[in-house]
Formats: C-alpha cells, sequence, structure tokens
C-alpha cells in the first residue's frame, strides 16, 4: 500500500513539474508559439500562470479515437494565435 502512495504522490508532482516548466505563450510571439508546436509536433504550453494544455500540429498526434479541433491563445502580441489543436473526442452527427 505504501509503494502504491509513493507512486501516486511521485506522478503527481512530475505532472506539476511538467506543467510549471512549459512555455509560457504569454512570453513570446505569435510566430514563436506556432513554431514551437510546428517542429514538435506536440508540445504542452502555459496560457496563464495556473494554466496549460497540449496543443498539436495536427490529429496524428492524437489518441485514435480522438481528433485535433483548432486552437487559439493568447500571446505577447496577439489576443488569439491559431497555433495548431487541441486532441477532442470524435462527436458522432446522429442526424440531429
Amino acid at each position: 500500500m505504501k509503494v502504491f502512495l509513493a507512486s501516486i504522490m511521485l506522478t503527481g508532482l512530475s505532472t506539476g513539474a511538467m506543467a510549471q516548466s512549459a512555455a509560457t505563450t504569454l512570453a513570446m510571439t505569435c510566430q514563436q508559439a506556432r513554431q514551437i508546436v510546428a517542429s514538435r509536433g506536440a508540445v504542452v504550453l502555459r496560457t496563464g500562470p495556473t494554466t496549460y494544455d497540449r496543443y498539436v500540429r495536427d490529429s496524428s498526434f492524437c489518441e485514435r479515437s480522438l481528433t485535433a479541433d483548432p486552437a487559439w491563445v493568447r500571446t505577447a502580441d496577439t489576443a488569439k494565435c491559431p497555433v495548431g489543436g487541441v486532441c477532442r473526442s470524435i462527436e458522432i452527427d446522429n442526424g440531429r
């Protein structure tokens, strides 16, 4: 049980560390943010002091049941910079 709890704690710490070390879009230009996503294919970007998301170049960087929806972020020079996409569930249209 102690090993399990330690594993959970370490996972939580590493997740927090990843979010804190991610690049922040507020300190870069729109072109820089777009270039990071384009060159890496998938990257976690901070969009504010406590907010972040994983941005992808295209759907090939999403899991099989997901697709890339267009995403915009605030950067140092623009309020809505189109950086690529975020992976979201594929919604099936039932003709409604």
